[in-house]
């Protein structure tokens, strides 16, 4: 194992236990403003601003930006690379809808194996720079035993949504199935956004990825919220407490250090080890800041057998 390799999954932890603060911060932002999906705006605009004045000041990462325009006009990129924020905004605006009534555990739980099998298509095309990697048996059986972990996670939470008010109406109606389905279809994107950023990342370098990403997710979500506006209004009041806004300021460091990452360990070892960080700290923060949701049993058991998963699937890189 080269020492590249070695930081990378250091950075790949570390990657993963930002995604999981950054969730509970967002759910607890989108309980407290009544909406999860303008949680996710104030989360990625804050961000942009983050971006758009390092951008002003360094010349160096406007190069960046100079370099990603030159590469789609030679086709060295593609337009659809350049859209893996639509998957990041869906997965920022799942935090701040589901967190609050189903734990940080369980959303994790429902995360990681979306990702997990949406990873053994992503690498299997290459879409990666790190190139092709082929589906084993070992990898299939790690997803698979990724997906009934979040089966387990969902049966224990039978009955509706714990009441949480950042969930619409035509969501709290419905099992507690439906939201821990959300983060799943998140985690299927998250897979493919970590892809193409690499491949942005690698024409223009990381913080021109997360601008990218920043900039699309953005775009996409005050237009879903523009819509929402016009039913529900603009919220009242916005908290206080600064902590609630630094969601965005921790994703910008984590898809930032996923750009980069990703060139030196590819999609699904980033993954995998992104995962240990995300169910590590996710417990970790049920059990030191719980949701109204709390920490079930089954989302602990889901948990582990995610981890198993994850170790199953990682010995085929070995």
């Amino acid at each position: 194992m080269t020492g590249r390799t070695q930081v990378g999954l250091v950075f790949g932890f570390c990657i993963g236990a930002g995604v999981a603060v950054q969730g509970r911060i967002n759910g607890a932002l989108g309980a407290r403003l009544q909406d999860g999906i303008a949680a996710a705006c104030i989360s990625f605009g804050l961000g942009l601003v983050l971006l758009v004045v390092a951008f002003v000041f360094s010349r160096r990462l406007r190069d960046g930006v100079v370099r990603v325009r030159a590469a789609l006009v030679s086709g060295g990129l593609r337009w659809w690379q350049l859209l893996g924020g639509l998957c990041g905004a869906f997965f920022v605006a799942c935090q701040g809808l589901t967190v609050a009534a189903i734990g940080v555990t369980a959303f994790t739980v429902a995360a990681v194996a979306g990702q997990l099998v949406s990873s053994l298509v992503v690498d299997r095309l290459g879409l990666a720079p790190y190139g092709r990697t082929p589906v084993t048996p070992l990898r299939l059986g790690g997803a698979a035993l990724a997906m009934f972990a979040v089966v387990l996670a969902a049966a224990g939470r039978s009955g509706t949504p714990a009441g949480s008010p950042a969930v619409p109406e035509w969501l709290s109606d419905g099992p507690v199935a439906l939201l821990i389905m959300l983060p799943a279809l998140a985690g299927i994107g998250l897979a493919w956004q970590q892809a193409v950023n690499g491949r942005v990342g690698a024409v223009g370098g990381p913080f021109t990825a997360t601008f990218v990403n920043f900039g699309i997710g953005t775009a996409a979500l005050f237009a879903i919220e523009a819509l929402i506006l016009t039913r529900t209004g603009w919220p009242t009041e916005f908290p206080s407490e600064p902590w609630l806004y630094v969601g965005g300021v921790i994703g910008v460091a984590f898809i930032a250090l996923a750009a980069l990452t990703v060139r030196w360990i590819g999609v699904l070892l980033l993954g995998l080890t992104s995962v240990a960080g995300q169910l590590l700290a996710s417990v970790l923060l049920d059990i030191a800041i719980p949701t109204g949701a709390g920490l079930s049993v089954t989302a602990v058991i889901g948990c582990a057998l995610t981890l198993a998963a994850v170790a199953i699937s990682a010995r085929s890189r070995t």
